[in-house]
């Protein structure tokens, strides 16, 4: 398994440095140069295994630290410390903040090698092919999705609450029809399938699954 390392340092010299050899050694490496760049960029990929400067601008590593430990998508993520400053106390403070490791600057190629592939065998890799799980909030119209809030309107809500009461259920377009517009409401042919559309731009494409000609269901 190819496994993903984002690197967050403020000097390029080292962020160009590891990456390289991090890379000879097959990881997919990405990069930013501060806490709140390196929070957004580790929402994206989904890193394995973050290493992380203690002293930055903007958010430091212990703030940028605690707010992966809060985050529902990256709480699980490896944290490791990469740090000039190698005081007991600022250990503790690292460790305290929920990091994993700590390895200490100037960075010895070799050993952060050894240490990040003790790290990475502790690792159970996501399945990234495994779909978030969508949590529903029925009082504001509102779907969250790992951290993600996405609010719909009224009859998308509706559609997609129908579809998620019962997961892997197939529901047809005429059930769909009476249960979300109602029998007595006439509308065109393909107002579901301009509904589902929307809705997949909004929570991905993989939840909702279309049976052409009958109907849909939703897949958990």
């Amino acid at each position: 398994m190819g496994y993903k390392i984002l690197l967050i340092d403020d000097e390029a010299d080292i962020l160009e440095f590891v990456k390289y050899n991090l890379e000879r050694d097959g990881y997919e490496v990405h990069t930013a140069s501060d806490g709140k760049e390196g929070l957004e960029v580790a929402l994206t990929v989904k890193p394995h295994l973050i290493l992380l400067d203690m002293m930055m601008p903007i958010m430091d590593g212990i703030e940028t630290c605690k707010a992966i430990r809060e985050s529902a998508t990256l709480k699980n993520v490896m944290v490791v410390f990469l740090s000039a400053v190698g005081s007991e106390e600022t250990q503790l403070q690292g460790y305290n903040a929920g990091a994993d490791d700590y390895i200490n600057k100037p960075i010895k190629m070799n050993i952060l090698r050894s240490r990040v592939q003790a790290i990475l065998k502790r690792i159970t890799p996501v399945d990234e092919n495994a779909k978030t799980p969508l949590e529903i909030d029925v009082e504001h119209y509102q779907v969250k999705k790992g951290d993600e809030v996405i609010t719909l309107p009224r009859k998308e809500f509706s559609l997609l609450q129908l579809l998620h009461s019962e997961p892997g259920k197939l529901f047809t377009r005429e059930e769909i029809y009476t249960r979300v517009w109602g029998s007595r409401v006439i509308v065109g042919d393909r107002t579901i399938d301009v509904h589902i559309r929307k809705l997949r731009q909004k929570i991905g494409e993989d939840h909702i699954v279309t049976i052409k000609g009958v109907g849909y269901k939703y897949e958990a």
